[in-house]
């Protein structure tokens, strides 16, 4: 190849990319929830859209496993069980750079459809104020371990 071309080349594809990537920059960052049912409304959104995503944090199976050895927390008590995998869950999300409002989706497993009306008080209490994300509940016959009562999963999208 020509030395003036590789010369020219090697001016042209640094000068491109760090366009692209102001130009990406500038096009901003936005979410977006919908509920079109109205008995949706202050439960969960029913859709969630994201528009130039910068940076997608997803957090898999967050439950009341202590964090230093994994021991089960509060056996037999489904709201200190929940209450701990939000503390986590917040935690997580903090040490990733992003909040509770960056949440657009979880997904909750429960292995006691009875414990419904308390899932709701505490993901209330846990997210006050904080925009719904788009949800799915399961009740399932067991979790990772035994005595488990709830897990979690959540994906969250930052702009950076």
């Amino acid at each position: 190849m020509n030395r003036s071309i590789v010369f020219a080349l090697a001016l042209i594809i640094p000068f491109a990319l760090s366009q692209s990537s102001a130009l990406a920059q500038n096009q901003g960052f936005e979410k977006k929830t919908y509920n079109y049912s109205e008995w949706t409304k202050g439960r969960f959104a029913e859709a969630v859209t994201v528009v130039n995503p910068g940076k997608w944090i997803f957090l898999g199976g967050i439950g009341p496993e202590q964090e230093g050895d994994g021991t089960i927390l509060h056996k037999g008590d489904f709201q200190a069980q929940c209450v701990y995998a939000w503390q986590k869950i917040k935690k997580l999300l903090a040490e990733q750079g992003a909040t509770v409002n960056d949440i657009v989706k979880t997904t909750t497993y429960v292995t006691d459809i009875r414990h419904f009306a308390l899932l709701g008080k505490c993901r209330a209490e846990a997210i006050p104020g904080a925009e719904l994300s788009a949800g799915t509940l399961l009740n399932v016959s067991q979790l990772a371990w035994p005595d488990m009562a709830v897990e979690i999963d959540v994906i969250a999208v930052t702009a950076k």
